[in-house]
């Protein structure tokens, strides 16, 4: 197994330093799933490629990196990178870059997919081409992020911080189904979901609150299926059962939640970081609802919650491919 110098030290979790335990049981569980492919879309920083190379030195998948050939040989040479082994698909531009490695996906080559060093919105366009060409399904595309939170006793899912700025109620409904399916996928069962509001009382002069109302109804009419759901809840009463006592409210999501679903991305976005840069949370993250699950990593990400991203994405696609399996043999 090649080593890869500079690539980000793992930052230490909120047990003394040692590596996430959460984390860890999802990368050696990864690593047990059988071999597939990530491409990779124009990885031309010291970042994204590392990131890359580190995954598929740790066993979670092959690799194939799609951008101009001389950039990546750049990149490695610069930091010190083997190639060796690796498949490469030149491309012109990051554009071309997405396209292709879309593409890669399409004609089966690839069961996932990783940004690199290109704008989100760039890849993010390339899958939902609407020329028949991209990654789309019926489902609206979220990002959730499995974030490990130092004194929460397991790992807590954040969705949506990355891709739907207002959602509407449909859209809401799939992201709330996008996250649920991938609690469940990952082996962890099925969830308790907090749909968050700045209260706990039905408004009408606070919207959130009837659309987590009518979300938990949509539950109750199997429109949503495989948690279990209630809302509104105050961030405070969806994680602290002290905070729920307090307010007298009885469920079984308050105080224990599993998944909280902001009303925004701007509230989810702020959620997120402030568990990770004020509280010392770590935070994997993947996008659902394309036909296959897509790595987002950022330059902040440590060395260990990149690995976690592709590790949660490797188990998920693992998932997908046996719920097709399972389809196509049940008459």
């Amino acid at each position: 197994m090649t080593r890869h110098a500079g690539l980000a030290p793992k930052s230490p979790a909120a047990d003394g330093g040692q590596t996430s335990s959460h984390y860890s049981r999802l990368i050696q569980k990864a690593r047990k799933e059988p071999s597939r492919t990530c491409v990779v879309a124009h990885p031309c920083d010291d970042v994204s490629l590392g990131a890359a190379l580190q995954a598929r030195d740790q066993g979670l998948f092959d690799i194939v990196l799609v951008g101009p050939q001389a950039r990546l040989h750049a990149v490695a040479a610069e930091h010190g990178f083997s190639l060796d082994g690796v498949t490469l698909i030149d491309t012109p531009h990051s554009h071309a870059s997405a396209e292709t490695a879309v593409s890669e996906v399409l004609a089966g080559r690839a069961q996932l997919l990783m940004k690199g060093s290109l704008h989100t919105d760039e890849l993010i366009h390339a899958v939902l081409c609407t020329q028949g060409k991209g990654l789309r399904t019926g489902r609206r595309l979220s990002h959730v992020f499995i974030m490990d939170v130092p004194r929460y006793p397991h790992p807590l899912f954040v969705t949506d911080a990355a891709i739907n700025i207002f959602p509407d109620l449909a859209t809401k409904a799939d992201i709330v189904q996008n996250a649920i399916d991938l609690h469940r996928g990952l082996g962890l069962g099925e969830p308790r979901v907090a749909l968050l509001s700045a209260v706990e009382q039905v408004t009408a002069k606070i919207p959130t609150t009837l659309e987590a109302a009518a979300l938990c109804k949509m539950a109750d009419r199997g429109q949503i299926t495989g948690g279990v759901l209630d809302g509104p809840l105050a961030l405070d009463n969806a994680i602290s059962p002290e905070a729920a006592r307090i307010k007298g409210i009885r469920s079984p999501v308050a105080g224990q939640a599993q998944i909280v679903v902001a009303p925004d991305l701007e509230a989810g976005n702020m959620l997120a970081k402030n568990l990770t840069f004020l509280s010392g949370a770590l935070a994997a993250g993947i996008v659902m609802g394309a036909r296959v699950p897509i790595i987002l990593t950022s330059r902040a990400d440590s060395a260990e919650t990149r690995l976690a991203s592709c590790a949660v994405a490797s188990i998920y696609a693992g998932h997908l491919e046996r719920s097709a399996a399972v389809k196509e043999i049940t008459p």
